[in-house]
């Protein structure tokens, strides 16, 4: 038996988030469904199929990463990329060390949130993100209280990309929907509607009503770092045609919606 680690992305708007659940679709259900397809395991309960976190409804992934044990890494390697759909894609693989849990052996996770259009007032954005740098309490930016609240923060900016404004943020952890609400707070900096003294406040005292969270579309789960080396695998056309589609579709819906938008226009 091989242990057999697999960094995978998915694109997240047609998953009822990542966690395998009875009767809805989910990126573990489908990931676990396509393995035993390929017979690279039965039942993933004794494979110890396990990944590095979940994340909610309509939320992507550039890095996330399995693991289990299989008979036949060559199959998994090889052939899964053909069987799962088109919206789910392995793009590594690695032989992980004795111990090894993609959850629990994690140094540190990196999520992006994309912004658009891109608040006016990035250079704001990004100074004050600086303020969530270091241990904190994040109970204003978590959904509830019953997990330990301080989180220690790595690295975090915010900076243009194309129409986007984009906040990049690295911690060891992070809570539930954290980076998403860290997001709201920003957004109503960059503005002109709050400053980085907010955020000084609300993870100096944090407040009994939690900060919302900002919609789940525009979040990547972007890097997991586990100090290892992933051999690359590529995209498969499948893939490839998946995101291509998409890709037309929003252009195209984005279209639609300008143009049904209640604006006054010259005729």
């Amino acid at each position: 038996m091989i242990y057999l680690a697999l960094r995978f992305s998915y694109f997240g708007d047609r998953f009822s988030g990542s966690q395998m659940q009875p009767g809805i679709r989910t990126v573990e259900g489908e990931f676990i469904d396509a393995c035993r397809r390929i017979q690279v395991f039965d039942d993933w309960r004794e494979a110890g199929f396990a990944t590095a976190g979940r994340t909610d409804r309509g939320v992507h992934a550039r890095s996330q990463v399995c693991s289990f044990m299989t008979d036949l890494p060559e199959r998994a390697i090889q052939v899964l990329n053909r069987v799962l759909p088109g919206d789910i894609w392995c793009t590594g693989w690695a032989e992980p060390p004795e111990g090894f849990h993609p959850r629990y052996s994690a140094r540190s996770r990196t999520y992006r949130y994309y912004f658009f259009p891109a608040p006016e007032m990035i250079s704001a954005m990004h100074d004050a993100a600086q303020v969530f740098i270091g241990r904190h309490n994040f109970s204003s930016f978590a959904r509830s209280s019953d997990r330990e609240p301080e989180r220690k923060i790595l690295a975090a900016r915010v900076f243009p990309e194309g129409g986007f404004a984009v906040f990049e943020v690295t911690g060891e952890s992070f809570l539930w929907n954290m980076v998403r609400r860290m997001a709201t707070v920003l957004e109503r900096v960059g503005n002109g509607e709050s400053d980085a003294g907010e955020i000084e406040r609300l993870l100096a005292e944090p407040a009994e009503q939690r900060v919302a969270a900002a919609p789940p579309w525009g979040l990547i789960l972007w890097d997991i770092d586990y100090g290892m080396t992933f051999t690359p695998l590529p995209i498969d056309g499948k893939s490839e045609r998946y995101l291509a589609s998409r890709l037309r579709y929003h252009a195209v819906m984005a279209g639609v919606a300008d143009r049904l938008s209640p604006v006054d226009r010259a005729v």
